[in-house]
């Protein structure tokens, strides 16, 4: 018996605030026939979980909770009726954009698109990952996890909390568990600098007392039925514990917060090729992936700091793939854009700019690989500077943005964009 194959024009894998964001925009663009498959039970992705205020602030002009966020987006959709199948997982996308999917409502279903939006989202890192000494007992949880475990189903993980990592969950969370009785002894973060927002190292750590031990490791972990303590050390420059400074916490409850990664085992399966930078899809200006009719967007594609940034990239890749799909791919000349001094990740990795007609301003989107003050982001085509603009301060906890104009675009035609930051601007 042949299977039935379930023809679409575009198909988003993923209903967090990407996939939502990419949904909208490619159906206001005009693209009727599409639908969005999400393997939760409801909408908004990690949103949900997130009851902490802070959402909004670039895109709506007002402070909103994750839910009341991702809330305006789950209306939007349902008001331009799209399909949402929540409670579907996605098994495979193919290179042909053949997509297999999963659920308990309409069993297994295959689908044959003509465009793909890859919106899945990432994972936080676990323990496994980083290899740290000592027994296994309970008490260990990511802090993603953590927060489900509070906000959503209204249990406490413990009363005696070390932090591993400074992203913003951990940090958030630090928060959420003091407000919740919890004692948090202190945050831990390897690095010199912490790889969370300011202002959440401002509102969620120095409002509450709660001390960042920057440039320190968990070293041992303790207990066997329950986590009884951990053991905090401060590295030198090549990241190794320097024996004599170890801190004895006694603790049950130990949070790791030490990094999140893209979602790309279906990129992967689809063909897509990855970027060792930033473990997300390698994506042109269209946020089109190395497989035509494949785009990615979110934090699938690279991890963001603000919901608000996802949306407004999430609705330039709703809107490429509605282009794609009506007007399919004209002619184009291809530019690399390259990392240089002081820059990791740059998306998108090419343009692929228009032989005819004006091209349109393109933001470019990376990371700082330290703290710099003072300095300058610098975007060049060989000798030829196009731009450089002075940035009080550059910190790996927050993504660097810089703008190609259409003028910027033409003068690259031919040659390669680089990316650096540095301390004094160029002749």
């Amino acid at each position: 018996m042949s299977e039935k194959v379930i023809p679409v024009d575009l198909l988003v894998v993923g209903a967090g605030p990407a996939g939502l964001a990419a949904a909208i925009a490619a159906k206001s663009a005009g693209v009727m026939d599409l639908v969005v498959l999400e393997r939760e039970d409801e909408p908004g992705g990690i949103l949900n979980q997130c009851i902490h205020n802070g959402f909004g602030l670039h895109r709506f002009r007002e402070e909103l909770t994750g839910p009341e966020y991702a809330w305006r987006d789950i209306l939007k959709a349902r008001e331009l009726e799209i399909p949402v199948h929540c409670g579907t997982t996605v098994l495979s996308v193919t290179r042909g954009k053949r997509v297999t999917a999963v659920s308990r409502e309409r069993g297994l279903e295959v689908y044959q698109a003509r465009a793909v939006i890859l919106a899945m989202g990432c994972r936080e890192r676990p323990r496994g990952a980083l290899a740290i000494p000592g027994t296994r007992p309970a008490g260990i949880f990511s802090a993603g996890t953590a927060q489900k475990l509070v906000n959503m189903a209204g249990f406490m993980p413990g009363r005696r909390v070390v932090i591993l990592g400074s992203g913003d969950i951990g940090l958030i969370m630090a928060r959420r568990m003091t407000l919740q009785g919890a004692r948090v002894l202190a945050c831990v973060e390897l690095m010199p600098y912490s790889s969370g927002l300011n202002r959440n190292i401002v509102q969620c750590l120095h409002d509450y007392g709660i001390p960042l031990l920057l440039s320190h490791t968990v070293v041992d972990v303790k207990g066997r039925g329950r986590l009884s303590g951990v053991t905090v050390a401060r590295v030198g420059e090549d990241r190794r514990p320097v024996p004599g400074t170890e801190i004895e916490y006694e603790c049950d409850t130990l949070l790791l917060s030490v990094g999140l990664i893209p979602e790309n085992e279906l990129s992967l399966g689809a063909g897509v090729r990855l970027s060792p930078a930033t473990g997300g899809p390698v994506v042109n200006d269209k946020l089109e992936t190395n497989v035509h009719g494949v785009f990615s967007c979110g934090n699938v594609l690279h991890v963001h700091d603000l919901v608000d940034f996802v949306s407004r990239e999430s609705a330039l890749a709703g809107a490429a793939a509605a282009r794609y799909l009506q007007a399919g791919k004209p002619p184009f000349d291809r530019v690399p854009v390259q990392d240089g001094q002081g820059v990791r990740g740059t998306v998108p990795q090419r343009l692929d700019l228009p032989r005819e007609g004006e091209p349109e301003a393109v933001d470019l989107m990376f990371r700082p690989d330290r703290v710099y003050q003072n300095h300058y982001v610098t975007l060049s085509a060989g000798d030829r500077v196009l731009l450089s603009q002075r940035r009080l301060i550059l910190t790996p906890g927050e993504m660097a943005e810089a703008r190609l104009t259409p003028e910027m675009l033409k003068a690259l035609r031919g040659s390669a964009l680089r990316v650096d930051i540095t301390p004094q601007k160029p002749a």
